[in-house]
């Protein structure tokens, strides 16, 4: 895992947080959104991840005129018989580019593709693909023909990581520099998933996870708090970013720092707390301190 991160690292320059932050989620067996405005290496990240890991990689580029079977794929008729051709779902490592401009039915082919890990045409199931990751793209300046996504979509997001643009010392090197896509590494990422989900968490931490928690579902400035769901996606988040720093057990920190990936997405502002500026990371900050968190 660290040549892993090495690797990565050497494909987009400057964003150590956000390498880590698609480790831990692929460690963690989830799906991240990646949320940043065009051309800060997004694709290429995906792209050298796939590779990197020696997984099978498909784009697609989700567009208003795209159909369900466009993704899953479809029966064709063929020496008399009808026959399945697989969609790009089928791979190991799906980029959904600028996810958010395709239509509801589009994204409910999508929605079933990440909690079920199969597709269904034809009313017959196809598994995919695993280990399975899609990493989403969409870009959060832009409204103009989008289809704002779902809350139970959002919600099977293990993470919303949001790509900046990099440091001023790493501008030079972008600027003369060509980004060296890695060769495969060999790596067994079911294997590594295992580890990862092998790390101890004390009961303190637990016990910390159901205040906050908790604090969320009676916060009046939330249409809805962390669910069940959330809570472990949360947790299995933190056990990941504990093993790639090495460490066998979950500490404050990698808590801390799997709240900020997998909570705020996940909480809905009312629209009172939206007029008056209210912010899903003040509200898990709020709670982390609350719930016993230091």
């Amino acid at each position: 895992m660290k040549a892993l991160k090495e690797a990565l690292e050497g494909a987009l320059f400057g964003q150590e947080k956000v390498v880590e932050a698609l480790l831990a989620t692929a460690l963690a067996g989830g799906h991240a959104l990646l949320e940043g405005t065009p051309g800060l290496g997004k694709t290429l990240l995906a792209l050298a991840f796939a590779r990197a890991s020696g997984l099978s990689f498909k784009r697609i580029q989700f567009t208003p005129d795209l159909l369900p079977q466009d993704l899953t794929g479809s029966e064709v008729f063929r020496e008399g018989q009808f026959a399945f051709v697989p969609g790009p779902l089928f791979a190991q490592v799906v980029l959904a580019d600028e996810v958010n401009r395709a239509p509801p039915k589009v994204q409910s082919a999508l929605l079933e593709a990440m909690e079920e890990r199969a597709v269904t045409v034809g009313g017959v199931r196809h598994p995919l693909p695993e280990p399975f990751l899609v990493l989403a793209t969409q870009n959060p300046l832009e409204l103009e023909g989008t289809y704002p996504l779902p809350e139970a979509q959002l919600d099977r997001f293990t993470s919303l990581i949001r790509v900046r643009p990099p440091p001023a010392p790493f501008w030079r090197r972008i600027l003369t520099e060509e980004p060296r896509l890695p060769e495969p590494l060999g790596l067994d990422l079911p294997a590594h998933q295992e580890a990862a989900r092998a790390v101890r968490v004390s009961e303190k931490a637990l016990e910390a996870v159901v205040n906050v928690a908790l604090l969320t579902q009676e916060d009046p400035r939330l249409r809805a708090g962390l669910s069940p769901r959330g809570a472990k996606r949360w947790l299995a988040l933190a056990r990941s970013l504990a093993y790639l720093r090495e460490k066998p057990f979950v500490d404050w920190q990698e808590l801390k720092d799997a709240a900020f990936l997998a909570l705020p997405h996940r909480l809905f502002l009312t629209e009172e707390a939206l007029y008056e500026g209210a912010r899903p990371e003040e509200v898990v900050r709020e709670a982390l301190r609350k719930g016993g968190v230091p």
